[in-house]
C-alpha cells in the first residue's frame, strides 16, 4: 500500500464548526473598544501577552495535543526568537522582515537538530531529553555577557515594517498579536486536517501500525516538532517587542512547564483550548499575584486539582455545559 492509500484510509476528523474560537476571537477583537469605554488599560497590556503566549501554547499542542509528544524544552523556542530579535535590535537591524527570517530559520535548525535526537527516544526520556536542550540554551543565554548574560538585555526600540512602527502603538500592537494568534490558528488548524495530520494524530494512538502503512513515522514527528517550533519563535519575536527586554528566564524549564500546564488547563488536542487556557492561565495569575505575594502557593494547588477534577480542561467544562457540542 502506498503512503497516499494509507493517508486515505485514515479517518478524517469530523467537520465541526469552530463555534468557539469564533466567540473567542470576536471578544478580543472587542476588548479595545471596552478599554475606551472604560475598562482598565492594563487588560490590554495584559491581554496582549496572553495571546502572544497563546501563540507558543497553540504551537505546543501541535506536538502534544496532536502528536502525543511531551516536550519539557519547548520555552527554548521563545527565548530563540526573542533573542535573535532583541540581539537584532541591539546591533541596529529593527526591520521586521529581515528579523523574522532568522528567527524562523535559527528555530527550524534548533528544532531539525534537537528533534532528530529527542525522536530516537520516547517517553520520559524523550521528555527528559528536550528538557537538557532547553536547559542547554537557558545557559547559552546566561553565557551571553555581550548582551546582558544573566541580567537579560535592555531594548530601546522596537521592530519596524517597511519604515512604519506598528509595535509602538499599544493598540496597534495588540491588533497585530490578535492578527498573528488567528493566522497561527487557521494555519494549525490546516495542518491538522491535513492528511499530515491526521499521520500525525494516528502515530500518536499506533505509531508501529502508521509506519507498517509505509508512513516514515519518524519523519512525520520531527516536521510537526520543527513547525511548532517556529511558530514558538514567532511569539518570542512578539514579546521581546512587548517587554522590550529579554532574559534567560524566557527559556527556562519552569517556562516551559507553564505552557504544558496552559494546553492542559484548556484541554490537551483543542487548539482553541491552547488559547483559552493560555488567557485563564495568565488571568489567574495576574489576580493572584494583586492579592498576595505568596500567590503560587495558591495557583499551583488550583492547578492540579481543576486537571484532577475536569476532564478535558476547560474545553471540556464548556462542553459539559453544553456550549462546545459544535466545536
Amino acid at each position: 500500500m502506498s503512503s497516499a492509500d494509507a493517508a486515505a484510509a485514515i479517518p478524517a476528523p469530523t467537520r465541526r464548526r469552530p463555534v468557539i474560537a469564533i466567540i473567542l476571537f470576536a471578544l478580543l477583537a472587542l476588548l479595545p473598544v471596552a478599554v475606551s469605554l472604560g475598562l482598565p488599560p492594563h487588560w490590554l497590556t495584559l491581554l496582549t501577552r496572553a495571546m502572544i503566549f497563546a501563540i507558543a501554547a497553540l504551537s505546543l499542542d501541535l506536538i502534544l495535543g496532536v502528536g502525543g509528544l511531551v516536550s519539557f524544552g519547548h520555552a527554548a523556542f521563545v527565548g530563540i526568537g526573542a533573542y535573535a530579535t532583541g540581539i537584532m535590535i541591539t546591533e541596529g537591524q529593527t526591520e521586521t522582515l529581515l528579523i523574522l527570517p532568522v528567527v524562523v530559520l535559527l528555530c527550524a535548525l534548533f528544532g531539525a537538530v534537537t528533534g532528530a535526537v529527542s525522536l530516537r527516544t520516547r517517553g520520559v526520556t524523550f521528555i527528559m531529553i528536550t528538557l537538557a536542550f532547553g536547559q542547554m540554551v537557558y545557559f547559552l543565554a546566561q553565557a551571553l555577557s555581550a548582551y546582558g548574560g544573566d541580567d537579560g538585555l535592555t531594548l530601546y526600540e522596537r521592530s519596524t515594517l517597511l519604515g512604519f512602527e506598528p509595535f509602538k502603538n499599544r493598540t496597534g500592537f495588540y491588533y497585530v498579536v490578535l492578527g498573528v494568534l488567528i493566522a497561527c490558528y487557521g494555519l494549525i488548524s490546516v495542518i491538522v486536517a491535513s492528511r499530515f495530520g491526521r499521520a500525525l494524530r494516528a502515530a500518536r494512538e499506533n505509531a508501529t501500525r502508521v509506519a507498517v502503512t509505509g508512513f516514515r513515522v519518524k519523519g512525520i514527528q520531527l516536521l510537526a516538532y520543527v513547525i511548532s517550533g517556529m511558530i514558538a519563535g514567532l511569539s518570542g519575536f512578539l514579546l521581546a517587542n512587548h517587554t522590550d527586554f529579554v532574559s534567560p528566564a524566557f527559556m527556562s524549564w519552569p517556562r516551559s512547564g507553564e505552557l504544558i500546564f496552559m494546553v492542559v488547563l484548556g484541554g490537551v488536542g483543542s487548539l482553541h483550548g491552547a488559547i483559552i487556557g493560555a488567557i485563564a492561565f495568565l488571568l489567574t495569575e495576574d489576580v493572584l499575584s494583586g492579592l498576595t505575594e505568596h500567590w503560587k502557593v495558591i495557583f499551583g494547588p488550583m492547578i492540579v486539582l481543576f486537571v484532577l477534577f475536569t476532564h478535558g480542561g476547560l474545553v471540556g467544562l464548556l462542553r459539559k455545559l453544553g456550549l462546545g457540542r459544535h466545536d
